[in-house]
């Protein structure tokens, strides 16, 4: 059922990964697909067709890049309807050998380019537009070694409950998905660290790693969708019951 139909969305960071999924979830929904990313997405325009999806390399730390990409997608589909903010890098790293750089990279790729897409989005999306963010269930169950990406992830978790309260007024939603998925760079970092990953599973009440685009982009569809139209300021956990988010 292609509920989306006719909708443009723009999502960050899917060349692969989680964004990927997430993209494709939407295109299959009927949505034409933007997608910004440091990666081309070559097999994403090959799969779809380049007349549903709209790929440009684009630096999510610069402002200027993601008005640029913004006009870009207003030029080539007329409008945005929805913006999913799904890039973000960061890795595991002790508070104690946390470099300028680690936080830098972490809070400019992470809350600010948030802000940045939001900020580029809103006229476009006055009147029926939705926001989707991703948070992350390791701020409440406090991973160590991610201090940097728990401060983004925290970060955007009261950027999304200040739009929410903010933008509803102006018809739009803004909600956020704390995913457990694994991207490619999630699965190495996780190499690293010999039975980390098993004892996050172990503590799952649905003891698997979600899918991106069928647990993960599904859960996106449902809040771009029209039976979500009531639904807002609201964190929907994707993650087989590993974190209680409010």
């Amino acid at each position: 059922m292609q509920t989306l139909k006719d909708k443009v969305a723009i999502v960050t960071g899917a060349a692969g990964g989680v964004g990927r999924g997430i993209a494709l979830a939407l295109a299959h929904a009927g949505a034409r697909v933007a997608i910004a990313d440091v990666e081309p997405a070559d097999g994403l325009i090959a799969e779809l067709g380049d007349e549903t999806v709209l790929a440009e390399i684009c630096d999510i730390r610069d402002s200027a890049q993601v008005n640029a990409f913004v006009d870009k997608v207003v030029a080539r589909f007329g409008t945005v309807d929805i913006l999913v903010n799904n890039a973000m890098a960061g890795g595991l790293v002790p508070l104690s050998e946390t470099s300028d750089r680690d936080i830098e990279l972490a809070m400019n790729t992470g809350p600010m380019a948030t802000l940045y897409f939001m900020r580029a989005c809103y006229p476009h999306l006055v009147g029926g537009g939705r926001i989707i963010n991703l948070r992350s269930g390791s701020e409440v169950t406090a991973v160590p070694n991610f201090v940097t990406y728990i401060a983004a992830k925290s970060a955007i978790a009261g950027i999304t409950r200040a739009a929410a309260r903010e933008w509803g007024r102006s018809g739009i939603t803004v909600n956020a998905i704390c995913p457990f998925v694994l991207s490619d760079s999630a699965a190495a970092e996780f190499e690293k660290h010999p039975g980390q990953l098993d004892n996050i599973l172990t503590n799952l009440s649905i003891p698997r790693v979600g899918d991106a685009e069928n647990d993960i982009g599904r859960a996106v569809v449902y809040l771009a969708g029209p039976d979500a139209s009531y639904v807002t300021g609201t964190t929907l956990s994707v993650d087989g019951g590993a974190a209680f988010m409010a």
